[in-house]
């Protein structure tokens, strides 16, 4: 088994690919041939030491994989040896081969490949909760999603399309022309242009019914005044927090300081008639029945022609560094996966 370590707190040259013994399938769980690895935000973040849910360095990051079961534990039903799989692991992702629940996973449909499906579930999940789940968005509805050209950004754009949503997106200007390619009308630089300001000149006035944000601190605040009369922010991420590629904590610390720790009082969102809430699927290990649930019904919308994972680029595991480089170089456009 070779897997990438995060051997120490730092930057991308921390991570190491080590070899060990394949590992046996205990019971409940099956045991996969990686063929994709997908890499998400907190995995950058587990490796600059700034990700509170991961068991400690040395360690391995990784939250979903795509592959072939090769072994059963104990209690498995037989019918799943030798199945195409993509599902969430509680990290050890960044593996060849790993032992996973049998809960945790769904057959890869036919029309999806496996590099496709090792970038599905996290994106697509995260999406799924913060629109359908707890956002409540409507066909008809404006959303504003910040960092629309990233891998939540872009699972988020194809389920508005699919339910009849309006998206307006922040990006940089350089990804503009790639995402109107994917409907989205209206596109906002985040780099050159106030964002809220912009929103509600768009809506005329009347903000949006749904904010998704993962940039955290003062965004957060102008996010909550972007929105409508029954408008909800979702809150899933705080990118703020990092500058550059190793831990800084006077960017943490000040990145904490601005956010609106008393805006979200109940009686103003009462007499705003607006709503406020988080979305962690680090998180939500204790609801896999839920999580099954969501991500069979998002199964059935790829199959429906609906939601294509759009991969950006492959790394192989050696050089998961460099494909930490390119997502923290924000020159990603949807999702970055290894390749064992």
């Amino acid at each position: 088994m070779r897997q990438v370590w995060i051997t120490k707190s730092g930057g991308p040259e921390v991570l190491k690919v080590k070899e060990s013994d394949d590992p046996e399938p205990k019971a409940g769980e099956v045991r996969i041939r990686v063929g994709a690895a997908g890499i998400n935000f907190a995995d950058i973040m587990a490796r600059m030491g700034q990700y509170p849910d991961f068991p400690g360095i040395p360690g391995v990051a990784g939250y979903e994989v795509s592959g072939e079961i090769d072994a059963l534990g104990e209690g498995v039903d037989s019918s799943w040896q030798g199945k195409d799989v993509i599902g969430m692991c509680r990290f050890f992702g960044y593996s060849d081969v790993i032992c996973v629940p049998v809960v945790q996973l769904v057959e890869r449909p036919k029309t999806m490949s496996v590099i496709e499906g090792g970038g599905f579930p996290v994106t697509y999940l995260t999406a799924f909760q913060l629109m359908i789940v707890m956002g409540g968005l409507r066909k008809g509805d404006a959303m504003l999603v910040h960092s629309a050209g990233g891998g939540v950004g872009l699972s988020a754009i194809q389920i508005a399309q699919a339910i009849g949503a309006k998206v307006i997106g922040t990006a940089s200007a350089g990804k503009h022309d790639f995402l109107r390619e994917r409907g989205v009308e209206h596109l906002i630089d985040y780099r050159t242009e106030d964002f809220e300001k912009r929103t509600l000149e768009i809506t005329q006035g009347k903000g949006v019914e749904l904010v998704l944000d993962a940039v955290g601190g003062d965004s957060f605040k102008k996010s909550y005044r972007s929105l409508s009369a029954t408008g909800r922010l979702g809150m899933f991420g705080f990118s703020t927090g990092v500058s550059g590629k190793r831990r800084n904590l006077w960017t943490l610390l000040k990145a904490m300081w601005s956010m609106p720790m008393f805006m979200f009082n109940p009686i103003r969102l009462m007499n705003e008639n607006k709503g406020v809430f988080g979305v962690n699927m680090g998180r939500m290990w204790d609801e896999v029945p839920r999580i099954q649930r969501w991500l069979q019904e998002l199964i059935q919308m790829h199959n429906d022609g609906h939601l294509n994972p759009h991969i950006d680029k492959t790394f192989k595991l050696e050089e998961a560094a460099d494909a930490h480089h390119y997502i923290q170089d924000r020159k990603n456009l949807g999702k970055v996966v290894l390749i064992p």
